[in-house]
Order: structure tokens, then sequence, then C-alpha cells
């Protein structure tokens, strides 16, 4: 910058820099750039969202979570989760079948807080694992090559999401990080050791759920879906099958008789540290977890929190 430039162009100029809207040509690239850079075909719209809605810090204090809500429905009245046209012709229907094992399993889905000490069998996170996650059987598209074909949709069946275990509590599995191998159907240990206190802080210091026997991290390779979607609203289509993949892993768990839950309150940068990723070429989405459910039923209506509860 010449040595004329006023002061305040210079501050201005070095505050750029701080916040990376501009780059020192003397300086190395930054972390993740050239990541990024396969990204242009959904830049800026995509990168710029993905960028910036990483590592939120949440309130860890629930009372003052709750003193925040209240002051805060006192001042403005809590959205109705309905919508109505009070002058539309209604046709009434009939009540929904509910005495079937699919309408049982729906209506028994809840977000578990509270987990018993008793450990998950193997058998029951392989059967949950498999049937959320697994490869079932296989599609060859003519001079194209082979696509999977899983229990959720996937946008032009491209598969992004991965999903990688941090089991604490599980009989006859060490405890440590794996990551699920959706085609073999087996787990490939990455490092040993996982503790409540661990899964609390990877959690958004959501301490409640330290206790469960096991953690499902839900990540992106987004070169998958990228290669067949150059528009960035390719991206929805992604975080969307994170949804499709975590409702599968609640329903899958509720018939399994475990207590699941999922939460988007969570450290993305560190989860990605842990699991040796970059958070560009492939990131964390999304969180899902279970364990045994406690002999009281652990019931805890609550809705404080970054998780995603009923």
């Amino acid at each position: 910058m010449p040595e004329y430039a006023p002061s305040s162009l210079k501050r201005a100029v070095a505050e750029l820099v701080q916040h990376s809207l501009l780059r020192r040509e003397d300086q190395p690239l930054p972390a993740g750039h050239a990541e990024l850079a396969a990204w242009s075909e959904w830049n800026p719209a995509a990168g710029f969202f993905h960028l910036s809605t990483k590592d939120l810090q949440f309130e860890a204090d629930q009372a003052k979570q709750f003193r925040t809500l209240v002051q805060l429905a006192r001042s403005k009245p809590i959205p109705l989760p309905i919508k109505r046209y009070a002058k539309a012709k209604q046709i009434r229907l009939e009540a929904p079948v509910h005495d079937s094992e699919f309408a049982r399993v729906l209506l028994q889905r809840r977000t578990w807080r509270k987990f018993s000490a008793e450990p998950v069998t193997l058998a029951s996170l392989g059967d949950l694992l498999g049937l959320t996650f697994g490869v079932h059987h296989w599609v060859s598209l003519p001079e194209i090559g082979p696509v999977a074909a899983k229990t959720s949709p996937s946008g032009g069946a491209m598969h992004p999401v991965e999903a990688y275990v941090l089991a604490r509590n599980v009989g006859g599995l060490a405890a440590g990080f794996y990551h699920y191998n959706a085609a073999d159907h087996c787990l490939e240990l990455l490092r040993r050791g996982a503790t409540s206190r661990e899964i609390a802080k990877l959690l958004a210091d959501q301490q409640w759920y330290g206790s469960a026997a096991f953690v499902v991290f839900l990540t992106a390779v987004f070169a998958r879906t990228r290669w067949k979607y150059d528009y960035a609203r390719a991206y929805r289509a992604v975080l969307i099958e994170a949804g499709h993949l975590c409702q599968s892993f609640c329903l899958t768990a509720t018939s399994l008789g475990l207590a699941p839950f999922c939460t988007m309150a969570f450290a993305d940068s560190k989860i990605e540290r842990a699991l040796g990723i970059d958070g560009i070429s492939e990131s964390a989405l999304y969180v899902a977890g279970a364990g045994m459910r406690p002999e009281n039923g652990g019931k805890m209506a609550n809705i404080l929190g970054g998780a995603i509860l009923r």
C-alpha cells in the first residue's frame, strides 16, 4: 500500500485482511482455499452459507435460556405450528389408523435426553447403521456406472452423506471413533477412546447427551453432488438428505427399543478435527445418537438448547 495512503484507509484495508476479505499477495493462501475453489459452480451463494453458519456459539445455561424464552414470549407470542384457511370449505378425513407397527413407531418417536447405563448391543448398533446408512443394492447405469440404493432418498442418487460413530457404551466394541463403511457394512476404527466429557464438548456443551451409548456424526462429501449438479441450489439437497437420514435413524432406533436423539447444536470444527476431515470438501452436517431407555421412561419434554426436540 502506498505510504501516502490515509491512515483510515490503511486501517480499513487491515480490517478486510483480518476478516479474509482481502489477501496480501506476499502471504500464503489460507487453509481450505484450494478445497473451496472446487466449489466454483456453487459459489458465492453456497460457500458463503456453508462457512458463515459454522461454529456458532450456543448458550449452555438452561436457566438463562428459559428466561430468554420467557422474555421473548412476553414481547412476541410464540408462532403456531399450524396454518388454517378459515373461509375455505373443509372436507373431513377419517382419523389416522394407529393400530399398526409402523404407526406405533411413528407415534413413539421422541427425542431423549436421559439414558440407561446399560450398554447398547453391537447387533442393535449394526442393525441401526445398516438400515439407515447401508447400501442395500447397486444399480448399474449404462455408460455411467454404479449407483447405490439406500433406504432414504438422495438427490440424483449421489449419496453424499457419510456416517461416523463415536462409541462410548456399546457391548463388544471398544470406545472410540469409527467410520461406518456403508458398502461392506462394517466399522473402521479411526482412533480409540471416547468419554462422556468429549461427547458434551463436541455437542456444544449439552451435558445430557454425555451419557448416550454412541453418537453418529453425519458428514457430506460435497464432490459427489457437485459432480452432477453445478448450481448452488444443490447444496439444499445435501442438507435435506441429512434430514431424511436422521429421521430414518430415529425411527429405526425407536423400533429397536432405543432412545434416540438428534441435534443441530454442535461444534463443527472440533468434530471435523476429531474425524480428520477438512470441513469444506467434507463437512459435518448433523448429529444423532442413542442409548438404552432409562427405567423410569425418562419423560423429559424440553425445548431448550440447540437440540431439535418434540
